[in-house]
């Protein structure tokens, strides 16, 4: 009998992110009678994955993070790589710098070391963009495979000319079509959750609470909506360290009774079919899973201009400036409503966006 080949992926923790989400998709899919999937993460927090990690057979190591105490983080990762005899290494990383851990991975006998791009930008001021193009330079010595979900996520992490030269594969941040599918019976249920009735004005966003996503311009494109449909929601889904911040500015603009914050769900397919708009200002994306997933259930998009075009798979993504005017992006929120959703499972497929598609090709790029 064949052996089942094993990755280790090195992640910060696996919770609810779009990268770490996207390896949860393809994990479920995997053929795990040939191959495995473990993690190496920086937290000893329980993560949102966690136990259907363990469930599927992976393991979970628990190492310092680099900036906690870089010895002990190149010492432990090693040891796992050594002691597990793993010849197959990936990296999640939102810029170059993360050729550091895939270069213990080699020197720690590695034969396949493979990083996926999770950015365009890393918003992080000159220092780092500097220390990125550094990091861009020595990829190539220790990088095997180099996967991105976009060009843009692509170019930014690796360069433009490993774009162009084709070293660079697109792994698309893929749906299950089974489950993220408009269903009007998960409309009903989650307005009922709610309370709302069905003309209910529902605005949604599905991210993490932290400056990427832009909760602050968010809440105010919410604030002009609300003026011209008082009858509306916005449901906010996720956690993060701005979450506080934007709770405070929700009660200070007199908007608490109409947003609401949901933390982090597992019913997503559920409230992406209740929603009736969602709205996506991030400063920068390399391919934004929960945008992809609303247009999977045939869920209307207005999004910023800095978010890859390559993410209108289905023309219902609407972009918008981040200069434009919270009540310009409010505007073209209301315009874009559609109450009757369009089946996008064709366009999905054609466009190469399917989970089983994506994963047979994950496959092949890993581990052949």
């Amino acid at each position: 009998m064949e052996e089942i080949k094993r990755v280790l992926c090195l992640v910060s923790a696996m919770n609810t992110g779009g990268a770490e989400t996207f390896l949860m998709k393809i994990y479920r899919n995997l053929d795990r009678t040939r191959y495995q999937m473990d993690f190496c993460v920086n937290v000893t927090e329980k993560g949102f994955y966690d136990d259907e990690i363990k469930r599927l057979g992976g393991r979970i190591f628990v190492i310092p993070s680099k900036s906690e105490n870089i010895k002990k983080f190149k010492f432990r990762l090693s040891e796992i790589i050594r002691s597990y005899q793993y010849d197959y290494v990936f990296r999640i990383t939102s810029n170059a710098m993360g050729f550091l851990d895939l270069k213990i991975a080699k020197q720690s006998g590695a034969k396949r070391c493979i990083a996926r791009s999770s950015n365009s930008s890393d918003g992080k001021g000159v220092k780092v963009l500097l220390a990125h193009k550094l990091g861009r330079l020595l990829y190539d010595r220790y990088v095997d495979v180099k996967i991105a979900p976009s060009d843009l996520a692509a170019e930014y992490t690796f360069g433009k000319k490993a774009l162009e030269q084709n070293k660079v594969t697109i792994l698309h941040n893929a749906v299950d079509l089974k489950q993220y599918s408009y269903k009007a019976s998960n409309r009903i249920k989650f307005r009922e959750e709610l309370g709302i009735s069905e003309k209910t004005l529902l605005v949604g966003h599905v991210g993490r609470f932290s400056k990427q996503k832009n909760h602050e311009l968010l809440i105010e494109i919410y604030k002009m909506i609300y003026q011209k449909v008082p009858d509306s929601r916005l449901v906010l889904v996720g956690n993060g360290e701005l979450q506080e911040n934007i709770k405070d500015k929700v009660k200070k603009l007199n908007l608490s009774e109409n947003v609401i914050f949901m933390g982090v769900r597992a019913d997503v397919p559920t409230i992406l079919s209740g929603m009736d708009v969602f709205v996506f200002p991030s400063f920068y994306e390399g391919m934004p899973n929960t945008v992809i997933e609303a247009q999977a259930t045939g869920l209307p998009c207005v999004v910023s201009d800095t978010i890859t075009k390559e993410a209108n798979i289905t023309g219902l993504v609407k972009y918008k400036s981040l200069q434009d005017s919270p009540d310009e992006w409010a505007k073209e929120a209301i315009e874009s409503v559609n109450l009757d959703r369009k089946d996008t499972k064709e366009m999905f497929v054609q466009n190469g966006y399917d989970i089983n598609t994506v994963t047979r090709k994950f496959e092949t790029v890993i581990f052949e």
